[in-house]
């Protein structure tokens, strides 16, 4: 693994602290971490210590740092279109769309469009005007713990006031509407007995007009779509209950609003089926997807839309642009990506590796009750909630230790040192959010829980 010196390592974070930017996420642990290698599931320091990596770039590599068939893809189009303006076609583009195109009319019965873009907060934006050029509507439906991105309109309809607050008024903020977070109901029900009281919440704001939402006399409702994520990601990688979803779609259908469905981080078989909602039951109108796509090389981001949604008459050239849209070598990786999840189950692999992975949260869980309030987890998206001796009560303080801890490099294993890379999210930052490569091994995923048992155990004895 390639090296370097702790005084070059010093020479560059000084570097850094005097011209770089603090506005992006390096800096919620200081010092901020360099790496200089990686591959598989593991990301090496500058002592080539290898750290196991939990959280593959926020699902972005789902198929292994230098994934040799990936990589192999990207050198091939250097050589052969490493370049070309979004305003021409080449071979890729229009293959990588006709995959996802073709996929979502054979799983959904419904026959649509993709659009490129390179980020995931710009193919939300692309999404929005798809909505509002469709509906003539300009507001929006999400749910509170959602997260769509940063830009200005994504992050209107991501519920967390902090990405807001320094930027003015934000006019078409979304309405947010609580998500059935069961181990947490906002309605402080249990999930045995409520009969998804919460959906009914939701479409009780259609009784009168005096909720502000609907006018029954016009049968009119200035609500475009709704801003769904089938798994919460930030959020803490909440797992919903399928019947919520299937009434929310009739909800919706009955007052003409959209369901968009998104995949950013879902998607590409993160939890065991090639789209997340695919484990709810329901059709979205719009879906949008990136990171996974390309593994995170040369990344490209996109939405798929049903047809009527999305014509050449109704969204015709140049209603949206991004210059890097489509790049050849991002499209190069993702038809390279596609191919691989046409060839290989990974809908099989993913969920045997998720149940192998989860039974080990489990006993984790039963090794530390005093910290560990929940666990669960759908294919490879999997999630510990850390708590104080209630077993409820979030305990942030002891998660971003943690998560510290793990970045150290000092966990032993098998006589080698390890680190542990980890994501903290969820409404109150107490939950890890993991997201393993695809590849990881049985012996890895041992490796993990060992690695994790070790970090509670120290971080519980320093317990306040």
């Amino acid at each position: 693994m390639p090296t370097m010196n702790v005084t070059r390592t010093a020479e560059l974070l000084e570097l850094e602290r005097q011209y770089c930017s603090f506005g992006d996420t390096v800096h919620y642990l200081e010092p901020p971490k360099v790496f200089t290698g990686c591959e598989g599931s593991y990301l090496y320091d500058e002592d080539g210590t290898a750290y196991l990596d939990l959280q593959m770039w926020y699902s972005a590599a789902s198929f292994g740092y230098k994934n040799r068939r990936l990589d192999e893809a990207l050198k091939r189009q250097i050589d052969q279109l490493p370049q070309l303006a979004c305003q021409y076609l080449h071979a890729e583009k229009i293959e990588v769309a006709a995959k996802i195109a073709q996929y979502c009319e054979k799983r959904f019965g419904v026959k649509g469009r993709v659009q490129f873009n390179v980020g995931g907060s710009q193919a939300i934006e692309d999404s929005l005007k798809l909505v509002r050029n469709y509906t003539g509507r300009n507001l929006m439906f999400a749910f509170t713990g959602g997260y769509h991105g940063r830009t200005l309109g994504a992050s209107a309809i991501t519920s967390s006031y902090r990405y807001r607050r320094r930027y003015g008024h934000f006019g078409d903020r979304a309405q947010f509407i609580p998500f059935p977070y069961c181990y947490r109901c906002p309605y402080g029900m249990k999930r045995e007995t409520c009969d998804i009281y919460c959906e009914d919440q939701f479409a009780k704001l259609f009784d009168t007009e005096y909720n502000g939402v609907w006018d029954p006399k016009a049968k009119s409702c200035e609500y475009g779509a709704f801003y769904i994520e089938a798994v919460q990601g930030t959020g803490g990688y909440v797992i919903p209950p399928r019947e919520y979803f299937t009434r929310l779609r009739e909800t919706c259908d009955r007052h003409k609003i959209l369901i968009v469905d998104d995949e950013i981080q879902m998607g590409f078989y993160r939890t065991g089926t090639f789209w997340a909602i695919e484990n709810l039951g329901i059709t979205p109108d719009i879906i949008v997807f990136g990171k996974a796509l390309t593994n995170g090389l040369n990344p490209i981001s996109g939405l798929w839309a049903r047809e009527d949604l999305i014509t050449p008459e109704l969204f015709p050239p140049g209603s949206t642009h991004s210059t890097f849209s489509s790049n050849t070598l991002g499209t190069a990786v993702a038809l390279e990506a596609l191919k691989m999840m046409e060839e290989e189950d990974y809908g099989k692999l993913v969920n045997e590796k998720g149940a192998y992975f989860l039974a080990g949260l489990r006993e984790l869980q039963k090794r530390h009750p005093q910290a560990i309030g929940q666990v669960d987890g759908i294919g490879l998206a999997l999630r510990i909630e850390v708590c104080r001796e209630d077993g409820f009560t979030p305990d942030r303080e002891l998660t971003d230790h943690i998560f510290a801890e793990g970045l150290k490099g000092d966990l032993e294993a098998g006589g080698r040192r390890y680190g542990l890379v980890l994501d903290v999210g969820g409404y109150y930052k107490n939950v890890f959010t993991l997201a393993p490569s695809f590849t990881i091994t049985r012996e890895e995923m041992d490796l993990s829980i060992e690695l994790l048992d070790q970090l509670f155990r120290r971080c519980l004895a320093h317990r306040n």
